[in-house]
């Protein structure tokens, strides 16, 4: 288990699981403290713990050795299209490009090659850092496409993107290692895994193109996904699957420092469990690798506001992005509204700024 930290305003949902994984009384309503997990037995009995958890009242409060292993640096640079893309910076926008017909939050708007590389030349005039391009619905139910199917949508679209703005990298959202291959020779640098390298061939495809990577959480298959999705502690959960993922890619021969990880939001779970791993990503930065976060117009938003259709969701996506910002919990945010998206930025960045907020751009 990774070591990370998780803070809580103690509520009443919190006190029995934070009794439970740190042997001691829950603390009192209201109470800050910080679950620290992944602990060696001997360093959770040090501070009151039990097995390899222990809660206290904050990190400062921490054996200085210990309180930097769990405030780790930001994670390395990321080379891509010939240019190093820093984190200790602003965040990265990743712009979506989807060339399905069935997309959950475009419905096929920019299904033909004509109009993805219109839209994504927009996404990058509003401000997009990079671009994620699918050819395949990764929405709850959607139904598997070829590879034929796949290729015949993305790969003109990557060509002409990459011809047009040479210096924006590219992102191929996919699960197959061939459409993946393709791709990367199309002018992508990047492979977007929802299945974290379910397809045996993707590590060998990544390391021998020397590309990036990023491996995304997800409990069952698009097709199965919302259907009872079940967690003991989803943060916990999340964290152990995306270290075993980031092991295989790694024994795969993908270089550590290429890689990025996905909690996977709407990806297997319920709105407890999407609201849980946004309240505690800090916990995934044990891993040392950078963190993705989309939100972006996920239904989990629509049952917090009401708001029946993706395109009414855009609010409530900067916001989630802004706040996820400010507290330095993500690295790169996949958005589809790029604009709304990097002026909810720029006010986290200078609301943290003037406050000494947690922010680190």
């Amino acid at each position: 288990m990774i070591l990370a930290r998780r803070l809580f305003l103690t509520r009443e949902v919190d006190r029995e699981a934070l009794a439970l994984r740190s042997g001691r009384p829950a603390p009192p309503l209201g109470a800050q403290v910080v679950l620290l997990t992944g602990l060696g037995p001997e360093q959770a009995a040090a501070l009151g713990g039990d097995a390899d958890a222990a809660v206290v009242e904050s990190v400062e409060s921490l054996p200085p050795a210990l309180r930097e292993a769990v405030n780790p640096p930001p994670p390395p640079a990321l080379a891509l299209a010939g240019r190093r893309w820093a984190f200790d910076q602003r965040p990265t926008i990743l712009g979506v490009v989807n060339v399905t017909p069935d997309s959950f939050s475009d419905g096929g708007r920019f299904a033909t090659t004509e109009l993805a590389v219109a839209h994504g030349l927009r996404l990058i005039d509003d401000g997009a850092d990079w671009l994620d391009v699918g050819g395949e619905s990764t929405r709850p139910n959607a139904a598997p496409v070829s590879l034929d199917e796949e290729c015949a949508r993305v790969l003109p679209v990557l060509e002409a993107l990459r011809a047009r703005a040479p210096s924006v990298p590219l992102s191929i959202d996919t699960s197959k290692a061939e459409v993946a291959r393709r791709a990367l020779q199309s002018g992508a640098s990047l492979v977007n895994d929802v299945s974290a390298f379910a397809d045996p061939a993707m590590a060998a495809v990544v390391a021998e193109a020397r590309a990036a990577a990023c491996l995304m959480h997800m409990q069952g298959t698009p097709r199965t996904m919302q259907v009872q999705p079940r967690y003991a502690d989803v943060v916990q959960e999340v964290g152990d699957a995306l270290e075993a993922a980031i092991a295989r890619a790694v024994a795969g021969g993908v270089d550590r420092s290429r890689l990025l990880i996905d909690p996977g939001i709407g990806f297997g779970k319920a709105l407890e469990h999407n609201l849980a791993l946004l309240r505690h990503l800090e916990a995934l930065r044990g891993l040392g690798v950078p963190v993705l976060l989309g939100t972006s117009r996920k239904s989990f938003l629509g049952a917090l506001t009401g708001a029946r259709e993706p395109e009414q969701r855009v609010l409530a996506s900067a916001a989630s992005v802004a706040i996820a910002a400010a507290r330095g919990q993500a690295d790169v945010f996949r958005v589809h509204d790029v604009k709304e998206t990097r002026d909810a930025l720029a006010v986290a960045a200078a609301i943290g700024a003037s406050r000494g907020g947690a922010t680190r751009w």
